[in-house]
Protein backbone atom coordinates (compact mmCIF):
# COMPACT_ATOMS: atom_id res chain seq x y z
CA UNK A 1 0.00 0.00 0.00
CA UNK A 2 1.16 3.92 -0.67
CA UNK A 3 2.44 5.38 2.75
CA UNK A 4 2.77 9.52 3.03
CA UNK A 5 6.38 10.83 3.08
CA UNK A 6 6.33 13.83 3.74
CA UNK A 7 3.11 16.41 2.78
CA UNK A 8 2.73 16.03 -0.80
CA UNK A 9 4.97 12.41 -1.82
CA UNK A 10 3.47 8.53 -1.34
CA UNK A 11 6.07 6.03 -1.09
CA UNK A 12 4.77 2.77 -3.12
CA UNK A 13 5.88 0.24 -0.67
CA UNK A 14 6.12 -2.71 -2.93
CA UNK A 15 7.97 -1.15 -5.88
CA UNK A 16 5.60 -1.85 -9.20
CA UNK A 17 7.31 -2.50 -12.19
CA UNK A 18 7.25 -1.50 -15.67
CA UNK A 19 7.21 -4.06 -17.07
CA UNK A 20 6.72 -3.34 -20.85
CA UNK A 21 7.47 -0.16 -22.75
CA UNK A 22 7.43 0.77 -26.44
CA UNK A 23 8.00 4.64 -28.20
CA UNK A 24 6.83 5.54 -31.70
CA UNK A 25 7.92 8.50 -33.17
CA UNK A 26 7.77 10.65 -36.47
CA UNK A 27 10.45 10.97 -39.18
CA UNK A 28 12.09 14.14 -37.41
CA UNK A 29 12.43 12.07 -34.19
CA UNK A 30 13.81 9.58 -35.91
CA UNK A 31 16.43 11.51 -37.74
CA UNK A 32 18.05 12.60 -33.60
CA UNK A 33 19.95 11.40 -31.51
CA UNK A 34 17.89 8.74 -29.91
CA UNK A 35 17.00 7.15 -33.23
CA UNK A 36 18.39 3.45 -32.75
CA UNK A 37 16.15 3.36 -29.64
CA UNK A 38 12.37 3.79 -30.86
CA UNK A 39 10.48 0.82 -31.61
CA UNK A 40 9.10 2.79 -34.82
CA UNK A 41 9.65 5.65 -36.50
CA UNK A 42 7.57 6.60 -38.99
CA UNK A 43 8.43 8.13 -42.22
CA UNK A 44 5.67 10.65 -43.08
CA UNK A 45 3.34 12.94 -41.18
CA UNK A 46 0.35 11.52 -41.43
CA UNK A 47 1.09 7.80 -40.60
CA UNK A 48 -0.58 6.46 -43.32
CA UNK A 49 -4.17 8.50 -42.18
CA UNK A 50 -6.13 10.96 -43.65
CA UNK A 51 -5.35 13.58 -41.25
CA UNK A 52 -2.94 14.95 -38.61
CA UNK A 53 -5.71 14.06 -35.40
CA UNK A 54 -5.84 10.75 -37.59
CA UNK A 55 -2.49 9.99 -37.17
CA UNK A 56 -1.44 11.14 -33.47
CA UNK A 57 -4.36 8.92 -33.03
CA UNK A 58 -2.51 6.09 -34.93
CA UNK A 59 0.64 6.84 -32.07
CA UNK A 60 -1.10 5.65 -29.88
CA UNK A 61 -2.66 2.43 -30.82
CA UNK A 62 0.76 1.59 -31.98
CA UNK A 63 2.54 2.48 -28.84
CA UNK A 64 0.34 0.32 -26.94
CA UNK A 65 0.10 -2.34 -29.21
CA UNK A 66 4.24 -2.66 -29.40
CA UNK A 67 4.55 -2.43 -25.33
CA UNK A 68 2.05 -4.98 -25.33
CA UNK A 69 3.42 -7.49 -27.89
CA UNK A 70 7.07 -6.89 -26.36
CA UNK A 71 5.76 -7.50 -23.00
CA UNK A 72 4.00 -11.20 -24.34
CA UNK A 73 0.75 -9.63 -23.24
CA UNK A 74 -2.80 -9.11 -24.36
CA UNK A 75 -5.09 -6.18 -23.88
CA UNK A 76 -7.43 -8.62 -21.80
CA UNK A 77 -5.04 -8.86 -19.35
CA UNK A 78 -5.12 -5.05 -18.79
CA UNK A 79 -7.22 -4.10 -15.98
CA UNK A 80 -7.10 0.01 -16.80
CA UNK A 81 -5.34 2.05 -19.23
CA UNK A 82 -4.50 5.66 -18.53
CA UNK A 83 -4.32 7.95 -21.13
CA UNK A 84 -4.39 11.66 -22.85
CA UNK A 85 -2.88 13.60 -25.31
CA UNK A 86 -3.19 17.41 -25.78
CA UNK A 87 -6.30 18.17 -27.89
CA UNK A 88 -9.81 19.00 -27.03
CA UNK A 89 -11.49 16.28 -25.91
CA UNK A 90 -8.24 14.31 -25.61
CA UNK A 91 -9.76 12.63 -28.64
CA UNK A 92 -6.18 11.68 -29.88
CA UNK A 93 -6.41 8.80 -26.84
CA UNK A 94 -9.91 8.14 -27.45
CA UNK A 95 -10.23 7.51 -31.24
CA UNK A 96 -7.02 6.11 -30.80
CA UNK A 97 -8.04 3.16 -28.12
CA UNK A 98 -11.45 2.98 -28.48
CA UNK A 99 -10.82 -0.82 -30.03
CA UNK A 100 -8.70 -1.95 -27.73
CA UNK A 101 -12.08 -2.71 -25.02
CA UNK A 102 -9.44 -1.51 -22.11
CA UNK A 103 -11.60 0.55 -19.50
CA UNK A 104 -10.11 3.68 -19.90
CA UNK A 105 -9.94 6.94 -17.64
CA UNK A 106 -9.18 10.08 -19.63
CA UNK A 107 -6.36 12.19 -18.55
CA UNK A 108 -5.46 15.93 -19.32
CA UNK A 109 -1.98 17.14 -17.64
CA UNK A 110 -0.86 19.04 -20.80
CA UNK A 111 2.53 17.88 -21.19
CA UNK A 112 2.89 16.56 -17.89
CA UNK A 113 0.73 13.59 -18.89
CA UNK A 114 2.87 10.58 -19.21
CA UNK A 115 4.16 11.03 -15.71
CA UNK A 116 0.58 11.75 -14.22
CA UNK A 117 -0.54 8.65 -15.66
CA UNK A 118 2.52 6.71 -14.44
CA UNK A 119 2.05 8.51 -10.86
CA UNK A 120 -1.85 6.92 -11.10
CA UNK A 121 -1.31 3.74 -12.78
CA UNK A 122 1.65 2.86 -10.02
CA UNK A 123 -0.54 3.94 -6.95
CA UNK A 124 -3.34 1.77 -8.44
CA UNK A 125 -1.09 -1.30 -8.83
CA UNK A 126 0.71 -0.90 -5.48
CA UNK A 127 -2.56 -0.52 -3.72
CA UNK A 128 -3.97 -3.76 -5.05
CA UNK A 129 -6.91 -1.91 -7.08
CA UNK A 130 -5.06 -3.04 -10.58
CA UNK A 131 -3.04 -5.79 -12.22
CA UNK A 132 -1.82 -4.51 -15.23
CA UNK A 133 -2.47 -0.67 -16.26
CA UNK A 134 -1.57 0.61 -19.67
CA UNK A 135 -0.38 4.49 -19.06
CA UNK A 136 0.52 6.30 -23.02
CA UNK A 137 0.19 10.02 -23.94
CA UNK A 138 0.99 11.10 -27.45
CA UNK A 139 1.50 14.56 -29.15
CA UNK A 140 1.81 15.74 -32.86
CA UNK A 141 4.04 18.81 -34.30
CA UNK A 142 1.06 19.13 -37.02
CA UNK A 143 -2.05 18.55 -34.57
CA UNK A 144 -0.81 20.81 -31.82
CA UNK A 145 0.15 23.38 -34.45
CA UNK A 146 -3.34 23.93 -35.97
CA UNK A 147 -4.84 23.76 -32.14
CA UNK A 148 -3.32 25.71 -30.36
CA UNK A 149 -0.92 28.22 -32.05
CA UNK A 150 -1.11 28.97 -36.70
CA UNK A 151 -1.91 26.83 -39.42
CA UNK A 152 1.02 25.26 -41.15
CA UNK A 153 0.24 27.29 -44.36
CA UNK A 154 0.77 30.62 -42.55
CA UNK A 155 4.23 30.12 -42.41
CA UNK A 156 4.67 32.02 -38.62
CA UNK A 157 8.52 32.67 -37.85
CA UNK A 158 9.57 30.88 -34.69
CA UNK A 159 11.00 32.91 -31.88
CA UNK A 160 14.43 31.19 -30.05
CA UNK A 161 12.14 30.56 -26.98
CA UNK A 162 9.76 28.59 -29.13
CA UNK A 163 10.02 24.81 -28.81
CA UNK A 164 9.17 21.77 -31.43
CA UNK A 165 6.22 19.61 -30.69
CA UNK A 166 7.38 15.99 -30.50
CA UNK A 167 5.46 13.54 -33.02
CA UNK A 168 5.58 10.65 -31.03
CA UNK A 169 4.12 8.68 -28.42
CA UNK A 170 5.42 6.53 -25.23
CA UNK A 171 3.51 3.75 -23.52
CA UNK A 172 4.22 1.73 -20.43
CA UNK A 173 2.66 -1.18 -18.86
CA UNK A 174 2.83 -0.84 -15.11
CA UNK A 175 2.08 -4.38 -12.88
CA UNK A 176 3.17 -6.12 -9.75
CA UNK A 177 6.82 -5.35 -8.68
CA UNK A 178 8.82 -8.32 -10.51
CA UNK A 179 11.41 -6.96 -12.45
CA UNK A 180 13.28 -3.63 -12.89
CA UNK A 181 12.31 -0.46 -13.78
CA UNK A 182 10.48 -0.36 -10.36
CA UNK A 183 8.15 2.67 -9.10
CA UNK A 184 9.69 3.45 -6.12
CA UNK A 185 8.06 7.15 -5.25
CA UNK A 186 5.78 9.18 -7.05
CA UNK A 187 4.81 13.62 -5.93
CA UNK A 188 1.98 15.48 -7.15
CA UNK A 189 2.66 18.44 -8.12
CA UNK A 190 0.70 21.98 -7.58
CA UNK A 191 -0.40 24.28 -10.60
CA UNK A 192 2.60 27.68 -10.19
CA UNK A 193 1.38 30.88 -12.55
CA UNK A 194 4.13 32.90 -12.51
CA UNK A 195 2.07 35.29 -15.05
CA UNK A 196 3.83 34.32 -17.90
CA UNK A 197 1.29 34.42 -20.68
CA UNK A 198 4.02 34.06 -24.36
CA UNK A 199 2.65 30.58 -25.80
CA UNK A 200 6.71 31.13 -27.16
CA UNK A 201 8.21 30.44 -24.25
CA UNK A 202 6.71 27.43 -22.66
CA UNK A 203 9.80 26.65 -20.71
CA UNK A 204 9.73 29.85 -18.56
CA UNK A 205 6.18 28.98 -17.96
CA UNK A 206 6.71 25.59 -16.96
CA UNK A 207 9.84 26.13 -15.13
CA UNK A 208 8.62 27.34 -11.74
CA UNK A 209 6.25 24.05 -11.12
CA UNK A 210 9.25 21.64 -11.97
CA UNK A 211 11.24 23.79 -9.26
CA UNK A 212 8.19 23.56 -6.77
CA UNK A 213 7.84 20.07 -7.46
CA UNK A 214 11.58 18.75 -7.12
CA UNK A 215 12.02 20.71 -4.02
CA UNK A 216 8.80 19.34 -2.53
CA UNK A 217 10.25 15.67 -3.37
CA UNK A 218 13.83 16.39 -1.79
CA UNK A 219 12.02 18.22 1.20
CA UNK A 220 9.72 15.26 2.13
CA UNK A 221 12.07 12.38 1.31
CA UNK A 222 15.33 13.88 3.25
CA UNK A 223 17.06 13.18 0.03
CA UNK A 224 19.47 15.35 -2.26
CA UNK A 225 20.13 15.76 -5.91
CA UNK A 226 23.34 13.86 -5.15
CA UNK A 227 21.30 10.65 -4.63
CA UNK A 228 20.07 10.72 -8.10
CA UNK A 229 21.70 9.69 -11.70
CA UNK A 230 19.56 11.59 -13.19
CA UNK A 231 17.05 14.38 -12.65
CA UNK A 232 15.42 14.19 -15.84
CA UNK A 233 12.76 17.36 -16.75
CA UNK A 234 9.86 16.51 -19.57
CA UNK A 235 10.12 19.29 -22.04
CA UNK A 236 11.50 22.35 -20.31
CA UNK A 237 13.83 23.31 -23.44
CA UNK A 238 16.66 25.40 -23.57
CA UNK A 239 15.22 28.17 -21.96
CA UNK A 240 13.00 26.40 -19.45
CA UNK A 241 16.12 23.87 -18.26
CA UNK A 242 18.36 26.84 -17.43
CA UNK A 243 15.36 28.81 -15.27
CA UNK A 244 14.35 25.56 -13.47
CA UNK A 245 18.16 25.02 -12.09
CA UNK A 246 18.53 28.96 -11.34
CA UNK A 247 15.19 28.54 -9.05
CA UNK A 248 16.55 25.65 -7.41
CA UNK A 249 19.58 26.85 -7.08
CA UNK A 250 18.20 29.83 -4.62
CA UNK A 251 16.47 27.34 -2.59
CA UNK A 252 20.17 25.64 -2.38
CA UNK A 253 19.71 22.61 -4.36
CA UNK A 254 21.73 22.43 -7.09
CA UNK A 255 20.37 19.96 -9.74
CA UNK A 256 23.09 21.36 -12.69
CA UNK A 257 25.36 18.00 -12.46
CA UNK A 258 22.62 15.86 -12.26
CA UNK A 259 19.90 17.70 -14.59
CA UNK A 260 18.83 16.50 -18.34
CA UNK A 261 16.26 16.99 -20.27
CA UNK A 262 13.62 15.31 -22.73
CA UNK A 263 13.41 18.89 -24.82
CA UNK A 264 17.11 18.80 -25.10
CA UNK A 265 17.68 14.93 -25.62
CA UNK A 266 15.45 14.19 -28.54
CA UNK A 267 16.58 16.17 -30.90
CA UNK A 268 19.92 17.83 -31.78
CA UNK A 269 18.86 21.30 -31.15
CA UNK A 270 21.71 23.03 -33.57
CA UNK A 271 21.56 21.02 -36.44
CA UNK A 272 17.41 20.17 -36.53
CA UNK A 273 16.10 23.82 -36.44
CA UNK A 274 14.01 22.83 -33.21
CA UNK A 275 14.80 26.47 -31.31
CA UNK A 276 14.60 25.87 -28.15
CA UNK A 277 14.20 22.07 -27.99
CA UNK A 278 11.59 19.43 -27.79
CA UNK A 279 8.08 19.75 -26.52
CA UNK A 280 4.71 18.03 -26.45
CA UNK A 281 3.59 14.88 -24.07
CA UNK A 282 5.22 12.70 -26.79
CA UNK A 283 8.53 14.57 -26.01
CA UNK A 284 8.91 12.85 -22.33
CA UNK A 285 6.83 9.67 -23.30
CA UNK A 286 8.97 8.94 -26.01
CA UNK A 287 12.50 9.96 -24.60
CA UNK A 288 11.33 7.78 -21.27
CA UNK A 289 9.75 4.87 -23.24
CA UNK A 290 12.86 3.71 -24.82
CA UNK A 291 16.34 5.28 -23.65
CA UNK A 292 15.39 6.43 -20.07
CA UNK A 293 13.64 2.75 -19.20
CA UNK A 294 16.15 0.51 -21.48
CA UNK A 295 19.46 2.47 -19.23
CA UNK A 296 17.56 1.50 -16.23
CA UNK A 297 16.57 -1.99 -16.77
CA UNK A 298 20.39 -2.90 -18.06
CA UNK A 299 21.40 -1.01 -14.93
CA UNK A 300 23.40 1.58 -16.57
CA UNK A 301 20.84 3.94 -14.22
CA UNK A 302 20.01 3.50 -10.76
CA UNK A 303 18.14 5.70 -9.54
CA UNK A 304 16.25 8.50 -12.19
CA UNK A 305 13.56 10.73 -11.02
CA UNK A 306 11.56 11.51 -13.76
CA UNK A 307 9.63 14.95 -13.97
CA UNK A 308 6.95 15.59 -16.79
CA UNK A 309 5.81 19.25 -16.99
CA UNK A 310 2.82 20.61 -18.34
CA UNK A 311 1.12 24.27 -19.57
CA UNK A 312 -2.66 24.12 -18.65
CA UNK A 313 -3.64 26.75 -20.81
CA UNK A 314 -6.38 26.44 -23.95
CA UNK A 315 -6.28 28.49 -27.25
CA UNK A 316 -9.61 30.24 -25.38
CA UNK A 317 -7.55 31.18 -22.25
CA UNK A 318 -4.59 32.80 -24.49
CA UNK A 319 -7.07 34.53 -26.65
CA UNK A 320 -9.30 35.77 -23.71
CA UNK A 321 -5.27 37.47 -22.33
CA UNK A 322 -5.07 34.55 -19.28
CA UNK A 323 -1.85 33.16 -18.24
CA UNK A 324 0.00 30.18 -18.84
CA UNK A 325 -0.44 27.72 -15.55
CA UNK A 326 2.01 25.30 -15.27
CA UNK A 327 2.13 21.65 -13.42
CA UNK A 328 5.07 19.05 -12.85
CA UNK A 329 4.40 15.32 -11.43
CA UNK A 330 7.16 13.19 -10.44
CA UNK A 331 8.11 9.41 -10.34
CA UNK A 332 11.42 8.01 -8.80
CA UNK A 333 12.12 5.36 -11.24
CA UNK A 334 15.01 2.65 -10.01
CA UNK A 335 17.03 -0.64 -11.11
CA UNK A 336 16.01 -1.64 -7.85
CA UNK A 337 13.03 -2.18 -5.45
CA UNK A 338 12.83 -1.65 -1.13
CA UNK A 339 13.56 -5.63 -1.26
CA UNK A 340 16.61 -5.46 -3.33
CA UNK A 341 17.97 -2.59 -0.60
CA UNK A 342 17.70 -4.96 2.15
CA UNK A 343 18.85 -7.74 0.83
CA UNK A 344 21.95 -5.50 -0.29
CA UNK A 345 22.27 -4.45 2.93
CA UNK A 346 22.30 -7.87 4.78
CA UNK A 347 18.56 -7.14 6.49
Amino acid sequence: MPTRQGRYTLRLDSCPSIVSFAAVVGKKEGEGPLAQEFDIICDDTTMGEKTWEKAESRLQKDAVNRALSKGGLSASEMDFILAGDLLNQCISSTYGLRDLNIPLFGLYGACSTMAESLCLGSIMVDSGAAGHCVCVTSSHFCSAERQFRYPLEYGSQRPPTAQWTVTGSGCAVVAPSCKAPYVRAVTVGKIQDMGITDVNNMGAAMAPAAADTLKTFFMDTGTTPDNYDLILTGDLGQVGSQLVEELLQRESFDISKRHSDCGLLIFDIKEQGVNAGGSGCGCSASVLCSHILNKIQHKELNNVLFLATGALMSPTSLQQGESIPGIAHLVHLSSTSYQDDCTINGH
